[in-house]
């Protein structure tokens, strides 16, 4: 594509073959033959469209004539453009349209229109959002680890939880355009790809788990549907902490907001090496809460289905540990 941009011939292409295309094409040669990119290119030197298979390996046609309906409805003034956008709507097809003298390609599939930008500008683009990433990341594990503290000390607040799962929220849709940066990059977003994976590593499940500890109906669909409501929540709803509160399942109030909430402590138990989730399961269905299975003696974890004297001591020493270790790095 960035051949035929670059030689300034235009090009129509059509990705999947299908009844619904084959009604549209006039003329032209069948190719049939192993794509390559400069069987591309060369083929783009004609006027006409090219047709591909659905998996990209084989050039089908060349040189066709596309004749969509007419009355399609598009928002493209040039010729070539608006064939693209008609045929797109017409089969679902993907179909890709590079201007010859505006240097521009274009997506389309169905209703969806997208121009793919220089690899230059979209470079930076990723570059910019990994540095945003980076901040909002830092900031998001030090919120983390606040948490924690105020987990063990038994004085979380739902706002304090709000807080925490709005900057996850924040940092999950900087990754998802970082992602699409990397899509329209190809192999030249490798490394950015690598970088953000470095950053991201973990994050997902500390942030099911986070959801886990505060929902009010701690089941797998509950925890999926809030979820799913989070990434539905647009921008400006994502600054208001009421949606939160709604989504985890409580009536939202101010005095609420302060009230101390427990933590069932999936979280910070899931950070203890080597501990099943199930065993997690079973503490946390014994206790009810951090709280609890901090305080719980050794002979008391003993007593939990899966749990022997051995384990029971790691588990005591290790929330020990992770105690102390959120007490030196909170932020006060």
């Amino acid at each position: 594509l960035e051949s035929v941009l670059r030689a300034k011939t235009g090009g129509l292409i059509v990705v999947g073959y299908s009844p619904e295309v084959m009604e549209l094409v006039d003329g032209g040669f069948s190719i049939n033959c192993d794509f390559s990119a400069n069987y591309l290119y060369e083929f783009a030197k004609m006027d006409g469209a090219i047709i591909l298979s659905e998996d990209l390996k084989r050039i089908l046609y060349a040189n066709t004539q596309l004749i969509p309906d007419s009355s399609i409805s598009s928002i493209e003034t040039g010729i070539r453009h608006r064939t693209a956008e008609r045929v797109a709507k017409q089969t679902a097809k993907l179909v890709v349209s590079i201007s010859q003298r505006r240097n521009v390609i274009t997506l389309y599939q169905g209703n969806f229109r997208y121009s793919l930008k220089d690899i230059s500008v979209i470079l930076t683009k990723a570059n910019q959002a990994l540095q945003t990433l980076e901040k909002y990341k830092s900031v998001l594990d030090q919120a983390f680890t606040n948490l924690g503290a105020t987990e063990f000390e038994e004085l979380v607040t739902l706002h304090e939880v709000c807080n925490v799962i709005q900057r996850v929220e924040m940092v999950l849709r900087i990754r998802s355009e970082i992602k699409r940066y990397i899509n329209e990059l190809g192999t030249e977003g490798r490394l950015i790809s690598m970088q953000m994976e470095e950053l991201m590593t973990g994050l997902d499940q500390e942030s099911y788990l986070l959801i886990k500890d505060y929902v009010r109906e701690p089941q797998e669909e509950k925890i999926k549907e809030v979820e799913q409501g989070l990434r539905k929540l647009s921008n400006e709803e994502l600054l208001e902490h009421h949606h939160f509160v709604r989504l985890l399942g409580y009536p939202y109030s101010s005095t609420l907001m302060e009230e101390s909430i427990s933590s069932r402590g999936y979280r910070m138990l899931s950070k203890i090496p080597r501990l099943p989730f199930l065993i997690i399961g079973n503490l946390v269905g014994k206790f009810n809460d951090l709280a609890h299975i901090a305080m719980a003696t050794i002979e008391e974890l003993d007593d939990v289905d899966g749990i022997g004297e051995v384990r029971a001591r790691a588990i005591k020493e290790g929330l020990k540990r992770i105690q102390d270790q959120v007490f030196i790095d909170r932020h006060i």
